[in-house]
């Protein structure tokens, strides 16, 4: 069978009799960043809020936010972008009660199967995954010509030199839209293009060079001098690798740092805030999300991001994947609330090479 999206059943409003439910509640935030008694807090899931007397689906979505209402359109809004006088969605009740209408059940399959990509199930390292790796590749080859795949990546893709290559020609090839991480994925990836080591080690056998514990500094270092990733990449010092082939092919990238950056590249986020708005600002035009080797990235894209997307109008699923080695780190995901990841236990190294190997055929 040829992959085919599942189907948005939207709400039957009229069959759930809601179609004379009151309009929704709004109530002005009285102060930046702080809500009114009783808000709602937003979910992963469609949700569709009655104003003068209308069904409004909440298009842009994200869950542990509030619904803010502007000229009859529903705005999904984190606390700390709230405005006094803001006009804040209110009521607990998500079954229409209240004006506001949570709808999980959303997507049927081809054989009228709900919710195909909520997987709920458990998954370990002893799980069969052939089924899952055969649906990515069909899924990815569909949105490289329909959709948007963004990638959160942990340093350890970038570590072993075939993963390395496996993940840039991905890249060139046009099966990346969009890279998330932190200071370590950019920087060794572009220590080993500078110097061929990561940390220190020859990226192929693993082997500490001689003063290798300076490598990545120093090519930190390099790059500030430079004064960003794209003039290092344009400067000769790097012919290859992730960030090379996003430099060269447009591909956006957002690095936010942590506390325990050196450096940092000049490009990474300092300013957390800043951060997570830039990682929210590709999250909205993903429509295929696969995390790899980074726990607080993965939690941090997930909490973010909805379980379907608008596009041209129409309601699609956003499908998400968590790849890593660890349970405790893909399992970690669903328990922050981000129900609808499909979760692979695996050497991210291994997934990568895998991936391209099946796209690309080489």
């Amino acid at each position: 069978m040829s992959f085919a999206l599942p189907k948005y059943q939207a709400p039957d409003f009229v069959a759930l009799g809601l179609d004379n439910a009151p309009d929704v509640q709004l109530v002005p935030a009285e102060k930046d960043g702080v809500m009114p008694d009783n808000y709602h807090a937003t979910t992963m899931f469609p949700e569709y809020f009655r104003i003068h007397g209308q069904w409004v689906l909440a298009e842009d979505s994200r869950m542990d936010c509030v619904a803010v209402v502007r000229d009859g359109k529903v705005s999904v809004v984190e606390f700390r972008n709230v405005k006094q006088g803001d006009l804040v969605a209110v009521g607990r009740s998500e079954d229409g009660s209240q004006g506001i209408y949570v709808h999980p059940d959303c997507f049927v399959d081809q054989q009228g199967e709900q919710e195909v990509f909520a997987f709920r199930q458990g998954r370990s390292r002893e799980t069969a995954y052939s089924v899952d790796y055969d649906n990515l590749y069909q899924l990815l080859r569909y949105e490289r010509q329909h959709g948007n795949i963004l990638w959160v990546m942990g340093p350890a893709c970038v570590f072993d030199s075939r993963s390395r290559a496996a993940f840039a020609a991905l890249v060139r090839q046009g099966y990346v839209n969009g890279v998330m991480a932190g200071n370590a994925l950019a920087t060794h990836d572009l220590e080993a293009g500078y110097l061929g080591t990561a940390l220190g080690q020859d990226i192929y056998t693993q082997q500490s060079q001689p003063n290798g514990h300076y490598n990545h500094i120093d090519t930190i270092n390099e790059v500030r001098r430079m004064g960003s990733i794209q003039a290092f990449v344009e400067s000769g010092k790097v012919k290859d690798g992730v960030m090379y082939q996003c430099v060269h092919h447009n591909v956006p990238f957002v690095l936010v740092g942590s506390v325990r950056d050196d450096g940092p590249l000049p490009e990474v986020y300092g300013d957390v805030y800043q951060g997570q708005d830039a990682m929210r600002n590709l999250v909205r035009n993903a429509t295929t999300i696969i995390c790899m080797a980074t726990t607080l990235h993965t939690v941090a894209t997930g909490n973010m991001t909805p379980c379907f997307r608008v596009v041209d109008g129409e309601v699609r699923p956003l499908f998400f994947y968590s790849v890593d080695i660890s349970e405790f780190a893909v399992n970690k995901l669903r328990d922050r609330g981000s129900l609808s990841v499909k979760t692979i236990v695996t050497n991210v190294q291994d997934f990568v090479v895998h991936v391209k190997q099946n796209l690309l055929g080489e």
